[in-house]
């Protein structure tokens, strides 16, 4: 397992082939595939397919699979990730955690992980992150860990899920805003 991010109580690794059991269960909680799908689950298939979508390994931007340090159970997975149009000095924070561990701090704690390693290990200038407008609970985990708003926008989708005509939220936060303090 190639460690790249510990917490209190977590333990971060690259995510690789010898996750995707753990990632197709995960995205088979509808619950947890509410604001993405409307709860349908994603195919193994797809999630093979795009297991290394948003990586730039070398870099320092990809996702991470997280497990407990006590038990070694898997969480969820935490991103850094950028495409082909984002700025160079510029990441995206990402988060989808299992449902029973929802609720116990564990996406404040691997986010803040991800954005120490962007701002002190990486270079990056901004770390930003979007969700739908009625998606409280991440909302809330970005403003913990200091995000800040900065606008609602709307996306077209041939099969909109409810909640969609509120719009999409994105939030960031800038390297001088995180040395600076910001929780």
């Amino acid at each position: 397992m190639d460690i790249h991010l510990t917490t209190e109580r977590l333990v971060l690794h690259w995510l690789g082939p010898g996750d995707v059991d753990d990632l197709v269960e995960l995205d088979s909680d509808p619950e947890v595939m509410r604001y993405l799908t409307n709860g349908k689950p994603t195919t193994r298939e797809t999630v093979e397919r795009t297991l290394y979508d948003g990586c730039d390994r070398e870099a320092g931007y990809g996702r991470w699979a997280a497990t407990e340090k006590a038990t070694g159970a898997f969480v969820g997975w935490f991103a850094l990730s950028r495409d082909a149009e984002t700025p160079p000095d510029e990441g995206e924070l990402g988060y989808r955690l299992r449902r029973d561990a929802w609720g116990k701090g564990y996406a404040t704690e691997g986010s803040r992980a991800v954005l120490h390693k962007a701002f002190t290990e990486l270079g990056t200038r901004r770390v930003w992150a979007e969700t739908m407008f009625v998606n409280t609970r991440s909302r809330q985990v970005m403003e913990r860990v200091g995000l800040r708003f900065v606008r609602v926008f709307h996306l077209h989708f041939d099969d909109p899920i409810p909640g969609t005509e509120h719009g999409e939220v994105e939030y960031e936060i800038l390297r001088e805003e995180w040395e600076g303090g910001r929780p």
